[in-house]
């Protein structure tokens, strides 16, 4: 009954953010052109479709593939093949570039540091170069945009995320054919972020951990795409808490989970795309995935093949989807859609409650988003929400931050404790 109570007054405490839609998008270009973008969308409508280039009179560089947000005014680029980790305001206007991080792949942050994964072979750092037999992690020192400290984990890492001041990396080995010096990673590495040292890897017996990797407080969705021939793509909920503990942690399910998003309740939707060589297709699919049922059942609940109002339809007619974000502050649903990948691909908008509210036309291959927070989010905490702190299980925010301070806490913003329970600040 207790529970119960508990669950009824945290309902009545959600946070209604107004629409206040401020979306940057990221177009990867194409690969080796140097013709990557940003498009900048705000309230319904595209601002501008090269909003780098508009506020600071260059270019963005050549592929740029992830983003995040390190604090409330600085977000932070992996440009991939020109080698540049960017630093950008809220405005849109450069602050500084990391060049030190050949092959950039994926970004987290603890607000102090900013971790990347590398493909790359070598590093510079503020104690000289450092040299790889695989990838690496690098550490760079958000008070002069250096690389501190560096760590190797396995071939390729991809996707990376901080919990409990670890670094979770995903290894794909995706040059596995084209290197044949190693075979494809089947390795989530456990780094701990402030010594830079690999404290283990855990096999997960799932070859190829490649491409989107979100994160919901302790738990993580992961895709495979397979080899692309006989092993077939699946998806995977791995659970930091218990890596840690050294239990059993993760469990694997027959889809791929291609591109992938944290919802507003802490669940993720998914648009997995498998590609064949030997059939040369796609074959799409949708789900909505809530990670706490799927690890407590081991797979058996907890999935579901759908996804909210016309998304997975509006998915269905895409040429070629290529990516889901849902914005942490609204609730509202963007996808795109690549197209042929050398043409202009599209922007899609929908309400939280899946209605599409519009499609918009962007640059070559847009595949990643961040929002921007309302002008409104500010710090701000219920008085039941302190009461909720004070109990014994932590709270972490969706980025496995753990809140250490309630008064760091922001109005609007999602937090998770007890690993499945959504907190938002009033």
């Amino acid at each position: 009954m207790k529970r119960l109570v508990t669950f009824l007054l945290l309902t009545l405490y959600i946070y209604n953010a107004r629409a206040e839609e401020k979306i940057i998008i990221l177009n990867e270009g194409m690969w080796q052109s140097d013709n990557g973008r940003i498009s900048y969308f705000e309230n319904g409508s595209i601002v501008s479709n090269q909003w780098f280039r508009d506020k600071n009179k260059k270019k963005i560089g050549d592929t740029p593939n992830d983003i995040i947000r390190v604090n409330d005014n600085l977000f932070a680029i992996a440009v991939n093949w020109s080698n540049i980790v960017q630093f950008i305001r809220a405005d849109g206007k450069a602050v500084a570039a990391t060049e030190d991080i050949p092959n950039n792949r994926r970004l987290c942050s603890d607000g102090k540091y900013v971790y990347v994964t590398s493909y790359g072979h070598e590093c510079e750092t503020t104690k000289g170069t450092v040299y790889f037999t695989k990838g690496y992690v690098a550490k760079i020192d958000l008070s002069n945009y250096k690389v501190v400290a560096t760590c190797e984990v396995g071939y390729e890492p991809e996707g990376i995320a901080l919990y409990d001041g670890r670094l979770f990396i995903a290894n794909t080995g995706g040059y596995a054919e084209q290197e044949g010096d190693h075979e494809f990673e089947t390795t989530v590495s456990i780094v701990n972020a402030s010594t830079m040292t690999l404290e283990k890897n855990i096999d997960t017996h799932v070859s190829n951990l490649f491409g989107e990797m979100s994160q919901s407080g302790k738990y993580l969705c992961i895709n495979s795409p397979g080899d692309y021939y006989e092993t077939p793509p699946c998806g995977l909920i791995f659970d930091c808490e218990k890596a840690l503990k050294g239990e059993d942690c993760y469990v694997r399910f027959d889809y791929p989970v291609t591109y992938n998003t944290t919802t507003t309740d802490g669940h993720f939707f998914t648009v997995g795309s498998a590609f064949s060589y030997i059939t040369g297709s796609y074959e799409f699919s949708c789900l909505t995935i809530e990670p706490w049922t799927v690890m407590k059942t081991k797979g058996k609940s907890g999935i579901e093949e759908k996804l909210p109002g016309t998304l997975q339809t509006d998915f269905a007619d895409m040429s070629q989807p290529y990516g889901i974000y849902v914005n942490p502050y609204s609730g509202y649903i963007y996808g795109s859609d690549a197209g042929s990948f050398d043409g202009a691909g599209y922007l899609y908008q929908w309400s939280p409650e899946g209605k599409l509210l519009g499609r918009h036309k962007v640059y070559i291959n847009p595949g990643h988003f961040l929002a921007i927070p309302p002008a409104d989010w500010e710090t701000g905490i219920s008085p039941l929400m302190q009461a909720l702190l004070t109990s014994a299980q932590p709270v972490f925010d969706l980025q496995g931050r753990r809140i250490e301070n309630i008064s760091h806490m922001k109005k609007g913003n999602i937090y998770v404790k007890d690993g499945k329970k959504v907190l938002r600040v009033r």
